[in-house]
């Protein structure tokens, strides 16, 4: 009889079941509540945390009551400049015993020159190395002079073709001179030279040179 009346008050397992389940959810509950109280506190103390800095940063900015000025003086210096370079008068072979016996060997270099804008210049060539009087002469290296004229060109147009017809002899002073317009721009003109060989000279075989300083004045 005893047996039976312990074996009645023992509680189900269903009952049981329900106890920890509802003893589960009251702690999960409670760990809500605190997670939701540290998250409202954590939100709480960042919205004073921006604030504060959003109150420094008021704090340093100036306030700027009034303003004053002045003229910053910019300059730069522009000089008349130039450059100069040629290409050479190749003349090639000269036949005094047939084609040049009565006919001038012609040939063409050129000088450039580059200035700056607006400049005014003149462009001197000299006499070379080997002249005689106001004659310019190659020479062989030998004791040999081959004679020789380098002429303007018939305009101070870029490029105008040369012209043996009553040319100038390019010199250093006065008509000599070779005088180009003013320069329009920075940019490269080339100028021919104009080079013959006076026909019916009477000389050896060999190779004749000369050398001539081309000069820009500006």
């Amino acid at each position: 009889m005893t047996a039976l009346v312990d074996e009645g008050r023992r509680p189900s397992v269903g009952r049981m079941a329900h106890a920890l389940l509802n003893g589960r959810a009251d702690v999960m509950e409670k760990a809500a509540i605190r997670s939701s109280g540290t998250l409202r506190r954590h939100t709480t103390m960042r919205k004073q945390a921006l604030g504060i800095v959003a109150v420094l940063v008021l704090a340093a900015a100036p306030a700027f009551a009034a303003t004053a000025t002045s003229n910053l003086a910019v300059s730069a210096n522009i000089a008349n400049n130039c450059t100069i370079s040629t290409t050479p008068v190749a003349f090639g072979a000269y036949d005094p015993i047939g084609t040049n016996a009565a006919t001038p060997l012609d040939a063409g270099g050129t000088v450039s020159i580059a200035c700056t804008k607006g400049s005014a210049t003149t462009i001197a060539l000299d006499l070379g190395s080997n002249p005689s009087g106001g004659v310019r002469r190659m020479n062989d290296g030998s004791g040999n002079f081959l004679s020789y004229e380098a002429y303007q060109p018939p305009n101070n147009t870029p490029g105008s073709a040369c012209s043996y017809s009553s040319p100038t002899v390019w010199g250093t002073a006065g008509a000599n001179l070779f005088t180009p317009a003013v320069a329009p721009s920075k940019a490269s003109r080339t100028y021919n030279v104009c080079g013959e060989v006076a026909a019916g000279q009477d000389l050896p075989s060999g190779t004749y040179n000369d050398t001539v300083v081309a000069t820009v004045n500006f």
